[in-house]
């Protein structure tokens, strides 16, 4: 009985139903997320090379800030392109492996940015706190660590909620109400009794969330302890803007997971999910690579180094 309910649901098609409620903006959407898909592949390529060619940026802060943009790409990646194939096609359809293969890549680079956000955290907590100390403490091999960390934990943490949607009954035609494999949604559409994998789901991101913003937490009392010790107002200032572009990054993304995933019996419409998941799956990666380089005087003195010397090429 088991391997039959598997069988049928690896036949089953399903149907991105995505924003196809509205008929008239399905122009306009597609040219905004395009636009919006080009500026994310562009700013956070753009800023993985200009950090691997300047050599005044090779320091922990930056590594984090590539392994940051490498994800936010990746992200984006995994979403985008199946959505604006869907805004100009009349055949939504996706197939069971496709849809859960969409599903397990979101959730590793969520999680990724979920804990390299925290990692970002304790690097600036170790920067600002522990100056003298940084390079030691902040070594290459405990990077590496950290950032290989964040992804093996991105790739282990959904596989329990992968296994469940395995062993999920679906049949026939289903219609998924989202724009991508969102797993509440992929899982609503289902025949079998959802309770268990809902409070997976619920275990798991509230787990993810209160470990890494526990962290960060700490390392920000740290920091503005430390900061409000500075007596020089230009020293606090600089020390304010350096954590002011990854403040805004973890408030943007950590508020839209917490209110759609950490909400036990959440009553949220579908259609409020879907705006709050374009925030995290489209504007934050936006976002990123821009709040990062027009707040960081390094970046932006890199970036004219780097442009300079192609005019001087040419």
């Amino acid at each position: 009985m088991l391997l039959a309910g598997r069988n049928q649901s690896a036949e089953a098609i399903f149907t991105l139903l995505g924003f196809s409620e509205y008929p008239d903006l399905q122009v306009p959407l597609f040219l905004a997320f395009l636009t919006t898909y080009t500026v994310t592949v562009v700013g956070n390529l753009s800023m993985i090379m200009i950090i691997r060619i300047s050599p005044k940026l090779q320091i922990p802060m930056y590594f984090f800030l590539s392994h940051l943009s490498f994800v936010d790409f990746c992200y984006s990646t995994t979403v985008t392109p199946k959505l604006l194939e869907n805004l100009v096609v009349e055949d939504r359809t996706i197939s069971f492996i496709g849809c859960i293969m969409q599903f397990f890549l979101t959730c590793i680079f969520a999680v990724a940015e979920t804990f390299m956000l925290a990692v970002m955290a304790y690097d600036r907590f170790v920067a600002i706190c522990n100056p003298l100390l940084y390079t030691v403490a902040m070594s290459q091999r405990l990077c590496a660590l950290l950032v290989a960390g964040s992804y093996l934990w991105g790739m282990v943490s959904p596989l329990v909620l992968l296994c469940y949607a395995f062993q999920l009954n679906f049949s026939g035609h289903n219609i998924i109400n989202h724009f991508f494999c969102e797993y509440t949604a992929l899982i609503a559409v289902s025949s079998s009794d959802i309770y268990i994998p809902h409070l997976l789901l619920l275990g798991f991101a509230t787990f993810n969330e209160v470990s890494t913003l526990l962290i960060i937490l700490a390392s920000y009392v740290f920091i503005s302890v430390t900061v409000l010790n500075i007596h020089s107002a230009s020293g606090r200032r600089k020390a304010f803007s350096t954590c002011a572009s990854h403040l805004t990054t973890i408030t943007i993304f950590h508020v839209t997971i917490l209110s759609l995933y950490c909400v036990p019996n959440s009553k949220i419409s579908r259609q409020t999910v879907k705006v709050a998941s374009v925030f995290y799956t489209m504007v934050n990666p936006l976002l990123n690579p821009l709040i990062y380089s027009l707040r960081n005087k390094d970046v932006k003195d890199a970036f004219q180094k780097l442009t300079d010397t192609k005019a001087l090429c040419y």
